[in-house]
């Protein structure tokens, strides 16, 4: 059973509404090509169907979890997380790390020296599908069952 959602903002800041903005600034996603983490809950999938024009989400699973920690999470100053800070936060490895944020028992906003979002690329050999429809009308936004593998090409 997973228990947390892997967003990611895929438009950026130019002519999206105040409280679509709003939104997004209260899931972490301040710009273009973040992601961020997020436990199920109702509240949250309400916020992501509020915002499913401007943003991507998929259930997280705990291999790309440890994947994003171990290549994109940063501490102040943007610098990369050790094992030592790890250690500092109650987790033996990255491994734990993940499958604590996959199954919802840690959230990165409050894993204080972490970032609470991780800042991706571009993808690699670009995006298959449309940025501007839903998934369902053959795009990348919404409920995207494929954002996993988009994911891994951003990293």
């Amino acid at each position: 059973m997973v228990n947390a959602y892997l967003v990611v903002r895929i438009k950026g800041q130019a002519d999206v509404p105040h409280w679509a903005t709003h939104t997004m600034t209260l899931l972490k996603l301040d710009k273009k090509y973040r992601a961020t983490i997020l436990p199920i809950k109702e509240n949250t999938l309400g916020m992501l169907n509020k915002v499913k024009h401007y943003v991507s989400w998929t259930e997280l699973d705990s291999t790309l979890a440890k994947e994003l920690i171990d290549k994109k999470a940063r501490k102040s100053g943007y610098q990369k997380v050790t094992s030592d800070d790890l250690k500092e936060l109650g987790f033996a490895s990255s491994d734990e790390l993940g499958a604590a944020l996959s199954e919802g028992k840690a959230t990165l906003s409050k894993l204080k020296p972490l970032k609470p979002w991780f800042a991706l690329a571009p993808p690699r050999y670009g995006f298959k599908r449309s940025t501007k429809k839903l998934y369902g009308q053959k795009g990348i936004l919404g409920q995207n069952k494929e954002l996993g593998t988009l994911v891994r090409n951003m990293i």
